[in-house]
């Protein structure tokens, strides 16, 4: 009896696996049409192949504001391409001339915490790498852990903390384990540095701690992320690091500061608060992003 039912068990689990390798081959299947064919819409749209991406994240979003001949690609026009819900994030791309230099621009994120699968929240990297972007720079709003962090600052990301308890790679192992130990390009950090000097800038550099949200982080987890050596957190960006590097794209990244984090303010924390420091550092954001458009 035991035996007929270890020998049944073994049966299922073999018809499971093999269809879930089954179903994960098809969805590798199409996920790589639709990444193909959204890379021929923006060539379609487009004469110009820039080699330099940029995710605009909150507070970044004023940025396409001084892009030059520009040509706006929304994300429901990419075949399977998901749109964002969330305010600030316009979910789009814009093509055109930043600083001179020829660049692809994502205005707004898809988040993991609006419930898209990790796979969709990438899928927009993806898209750059396949239209030939080799560089990509990742920006965010993010609170402030670090003492020497005051809201409005920009901070260059040196390294991160992955604290979502999940990977975007899961289940593509086959394709190689992936490097993370120089996941921040130095050259685009060197290049930011300069930027931000010809700007005035003041700008920090630290380690950046990736959430799911999208609750706030509570203070008791804020003082185990310092321990832990992060400086600033936000719910996004870490995703899109790790699967650029796995296309091979060279990877930048910067946050600006638009609240302390949980415990160390004088208020709760919300959006209003993040979107009103977003407005007021636009013009800042966007100054600053041209001019490394220029340097990069």
């Amino acid at each position: 009896m035991i035996d007929r039912w270890l020998r049944r068990k073994s049966v299922a689990t073999i018809i499971a696996s093999w269809l879930e390798i089954r179903l994960a081959k098809r969805h590798t299947g199409r996920v790589q049409s639709d990444l193909q064919n959204a890379a021929k819409v923006l060539c379609v749209s487009t004469p110009l192949r820039p080699r330099l991406g940029i995710v605009l994240g909150s507070a970044f979003g004023q940025v396409t504001d001084e892009v030059a001949d520009a040509t706006e690609v929304g994300f429901a026009d990419l075949p399977g391409c998901a749109v964002p819900g969330v305010d600030g994030h316009a979910g789009q791309f814009v093509i055109g001339r930043l600083g001179g230099a020829d660049v692809l621009l994502q205005a707004g994120r898809l988040h993991y915490y609006e419930g898209h699968s990790m796979d969709q929240v990438t899928f927009p990297v993806r898209v750059m790498a396949a239209f030939g972007v080799e560089q990509v720079l990742l920006t965010n709003a993010a609170g402030g852990i670090a003492p020497d962090l005051a809201v409005g600052d920009f901070m260059r990301i040196t390294d991160h903390i992955n604290l979502m308890g999940v990977n975007p790679l899961r289940s593509q192992a086959a394709a190689g384990f992936v490097d993370m130990s120089a996941t921040y390009s130095k050259s685009l950090g060197q290049a930011l540095g300069q930027a931000a000097a010809d700007c005035g800038i003041a700008l920090k550099s630290g380690v950046f701690a990736a959430v799911s949200g999208p609750s706030y982080e509570t203070p008791a987890e804020i003082r185990a992320f310092a321990k832990l050596g992060a400086d600033a957190v936000a719910m996004s960006t870490m995703p899109e690091a790790i699967v650029a590097r796995q296309c091979g794209m060279e990877v930048g990244g910067l946050s600006c500061i638009t609240n302390a984090a949980a415990g160390l303010g004088k208020s709760e924390i919300s959006h209003e608060e993040v979107l009103d420091q977003s407005r007021q550092s636009g013009k800042l954001a966007a100054r600053l992003l041209t001019r490394f458009c220029e340097l990069a």
